[in-house]
């Protein structure tokens, strides 16, 4: 793959349209989750080296292409600014002469625009709306790999029109990704749980023919039992469960640990059991623990399995944590990734 980088890009002293991962669960007015903001920084401090004037759009939430103010970006600022150490000027709006104004009168800080999902012509990629958004900037970087699944307006359409390039840590999540699709070091263990068995169903058939074991737990599990799936003796289903099948039993659990204690590379996208309730948060803790003792290259992705990491204080103990739950295993299981392909160098 040949993707156009922001380090080759010419954007100095440009108008730099950055698509960030804001897409966060916020509580009382305050952000739950600070890491895929923190995401961002490397190519907002970059870009800010430039000399650039950056404006960064995101999605929040599901508005359904209408204004919602439970789900303005307008409730980030705060919380951002401190995390990723930058003034930060929220814009009302993400297209029109509101984004123009506030781009003449940026200074050292960094504009946030409104809900890019306000307007139905996002999801829909609407030619138009690619053209509004694209309108006030020179160049569009996206630096959203979990946004990067998606045929949107404000992840491909603008790249159609715009000079585009790899944000840095999308460039990140690729090359990290290739390496445990292409090149894992055997023993290789993939722990997929989580819900929604079609759309895990892909990913879990690329480990079975991959990697040495796929561990499979939570909801799924149940969909794949219920549903007669076959899989190979590589993909291993409970064989013993906590009260209604809402977490894997200890006898799967000690089995399961056994195989992680041998992994050379560790994947790990969903919880076990329906881990929002302590009592079913066993299996998912338990495996943690034994995936941090394992000595393996672990990757870890998905927005509950994040959770079960930040619960555990293990952030910074894993080797990489992708911003990516359902861009990760459409990205594994070799599914299309429209924002990806079009920042690649012939199109």
């Amino acid at each position: 793959m040949n993707l156009k980088r922001i380090q080759d890009a010419a954007v100095a002293g440009k108008k730099v349209l950055l698509r960030v991962d804001f897409n966060v669960e916020i509580e009382g007015g305050r952000v739950k989750e600070n890491f895929k903001i923190l995401a961002a920084k490397e190519s907002i401090d970059y870009l800010l080296g430039k000399k650039c004037k950056v404006a960064l759009i995101s999605h929040l939430g599901r508005p359904e292409g209408k204004v919602d103010p439970n789900f303005s970006l307008g409730q980030v600022v705060d919380d951002a600014e401190i995390i990723l150490g930058e003034k930060i000027t929220f814009v009302p709006d993400c297209i029109g002469e509101k984004v123009k104004n506030a781009l003449e009168n940026l200074n050292e800080d960094v504009a946030l625009l409104e809900n890019v999902r306000f307007y139905a012509g996002d999801e829909k990629n609407d030619p138009e709306f690619s053209a509004k958004l694209a309108e006030n900037f020179d160049f569009f970087i996206n630096d959203a790999f979990s946004a990067s699944h998606r045929d949107h307006a404000s992840v491909t359409g603008v790249a159609k029109i715009l000079p585009s390039a790899a944000g840095c840590r999308l460039q990140e999540e690729i090359a990290e990704m290739t390496i445990v699709k292409e090149h894992p070091i055997s023993p290789a263990v993939a722990i997929i749980g989580g819900a929604k068995i079609e759309t895990k169903l892909p990913v879990i058939k690329f480990f079975e023919e991959k990697y040495d074991y796929v561990l499979v737990g939570g909801r799924i599990a149940n969909e794949a039992i219920d549903q007669k799936i076959a899989f190979s003796e590589k993909v291993i289903l409970p064989f013993d469960f906590i009260d209604d099948r809402l977490d894997i039993g200890p006898k799967t659990l000690e089995k399961f640990k056994e195989i992680i204690a041998t992994a050379k590379t560790i994947v790990w996208n969903g919880p076990t059991g329906k881990f929002e309730e302590e009592k079913y948060a066993v299996s998912s803790n338990e495996i943690l623990e034994a995936v941090l003792a394992s000595g393996a290259f672990v990757l870890i992705g998905g927005g509950e399995t994040l959770e079960i990491l930040e619960n555990g204080g293990a952030m910074e103990k894993v080797d990489f944590v992708s911003t990516g739950g359902g861009a990760m295993l459409d990205y594994l299981a070799g599914e299309k990734m429209p924002g990806i392909e079009a920042l690649e160098e012939n199109k």
